[in-house]
């Protein structure tokens, strides 16, 4: 039988429920989303093991040079071991010092009428630098001679008179001896008055040289301090000027007190201590001295000895209360074992101090050694190296022994270079102690190159 009108609801079909096809109602769109999820995760697990094993194939590579590496060979800088002579130094910060420093002043007052000098001359020792008015200091003179002159006469009066009393108490005429007695002290008080007079004319004298202000040293003389026309004193504290003595002048530094025997074992040796001035960036020498003088006790506050050293300072390069950084000559070392100071690695206490040495087969081998004392990029090797063997300067980082090494150029990362000008000292053909320079220096020994070894005088 045909129903007319919309369909209705089954029976026992509650009414939220979704109706069924057959009476007209479209089936709802099922969820998937546990499908996304599946597929999410497994493309998180195919990235982590890429990320596994990329990490693991670089850390294989970074290995290839080690010893269970199968890798290439691994670029290595080397130098070769070197025997000759190096120099041992102390360093240690000092203040130039003048020999002489004298603060020019008038030793009289008056008005500075003349300056003969022009700020930052040589002087020299007598020069007329300066002129104090000296019309009050000649007005003065004449005043203490005229009063000489007038006591003279006075004098000369007295004794004529002493002369005629002793005549008349000789002839027993109206003279008594307390008369004679008086004339006679008159006499010397007047010659007491000619002796000061003659005190007076000293003094104005010297007043009147002091007019004159010479120079004391020879020396340089500083910046003007009081200009002409100005009235000076005596008493100033300013002064006119200063004059620094400049050749030869000081230098006085400092050095630990473990080093004392050290200096005190080369003073012992009777020659002279060579001390070189260089910069604060101890690259430029600035000139060459000796060792004067070391002070007699230690600063307990800060534990160093005072050392002084004399410079001729021919070119004045040295300025008193100049910061400078002292190189003294310690110790002369010669026919030594040496190699860059970059070369000696130190390692656990089992293997303190090696160092790898490249072998002809193009392997490194692990060599333990002993070093002595070291002096810019370079070390003495006590024991455990032989001259000519050749040794890696930089690259060490990644090597084992037997690793496989290719030897390049050196590209800085090798023995640091000593600073230009702190070389071992050398000495010209004019007799003058010079400097080696030591950076881009190299030297040949045994048909191989050597880089960074230029401190050190390759023995014949």
């Amino acid at each position: 039988m045909m129903h007319d009108g919309p369909p209705t609801a089954p029976p026992f079909v509650h009414a939220s429920a979704p109706a069924p096809a057959q009476y007209g109602y479209a089936p709802a769109r099922q969820s998937y989303w546990w499908v996304w999820l599946i597929v999410f995760l497994s493309a998180t697990a195919l990235v982590a093991l890429f990320v596994v094993r990329w990490v693991h194939a670089g850390a294989t590579a970074a290995g290839a040079g080690g010893k269970f590496a199968k890798g290439g060979p691994m670029p290595v800088v080397t130098a070769v071991v070197a025997k000759g002579d190096i120099n041992i130094y102390i360093n240690g910060l000092g203040t130039v010092t003048a020999f002489n420093s004298v603060l020019l002043r008038s030793r009289v007052d008056g008005e500075l009428v003349k300056v003969n000098f022009v700020e930052g001359q040589f002087v020299h020792q007598g020069d007329l630098l300066a002129q104090i008015d000296p019309s009050p200091y000649k007005a003065l003179l004449l005043q203490a001679q005229g009063q000489l002159a007038k006591d003279t006469a006075s004098l000369t009066n007295a004794q004529l008179d002493l002369k005629r009393y002793q005549d008349l108490l000789k002839q027993n005429l109206s003279i008594t001896q307390q008369q004679v007695d008086t004339q006679q002290a008159m006499v010397g008080q007047i010659q007491g008055s000619i002796e000061a007079d003659k005190g007076q004319i000293a003094t104005a004298t010297v007043n009147l040289k002091y007019c004159d202000i010479a120079a004391p040293l020879t020396g340089r003389i500083g910046l003007r301090l009081v200009d002409q026309g100005n009235i000076v004193h005596a008493n100033d504290t300013g002064g006119l000027a200063v004059i620094a003595q400049l050749q030869p002048i000081a230098v006085i530094f400092t050095v630990p007190q473990d080093d004392i025997p050290r200096v005190e074992k080369a003073i012992s040796a009777g020659k002279p201590v060579a001390v070189d001035a260089f910069g604060r960036d101890l690259k430029s020498k600035l000139a060459a001295g000796t060792l004067l003088a070391t002070d007699n006790q230690v600063d307990p506050a800060t534990g160093t000895l005072r050392i002084k050293a004399s410079f001729p300072n021919a070119d004045n390069v040295l300025f008193p209360n100049e910061f400078v950084n002292a190189r003294l000559l310690v110790d002369e070392l010669h026919g030594v074992t040496v190699v860059p100071s970059a070369a000696v690695q130190r390692g656990p206490e089992t293997n303190p101090i090696y160092v790898y040495v490249v072998k002809p087969d193009k392997t490194v081998e692990l060599k333990d050694v002993k070093i002595g004392p070291s002096e810019g990029d370079q070390t003495v090797i006590e024991s455990g190296l032989s001259p000519g063997e050749v040794v890696v300067t930089a690259g060490v980082d990644k090597l084992q022994s037997g690793s496989q090494v290719t030897v390049g150029k050196p590209t800085g990362t090798g023995a640091t270079t000593r600073p230009a000008g702190a070389a071992t000292r050398s000495t010209n053909g004019d007799g003058k102690i010079g400097a080696a320079r030591s950076r881009g220096a190299t030297t040949q020994a045994g048909g191989q190159r050597i880089t960074g070894v230029s401190p050190v005088r390759m023995a014949r």
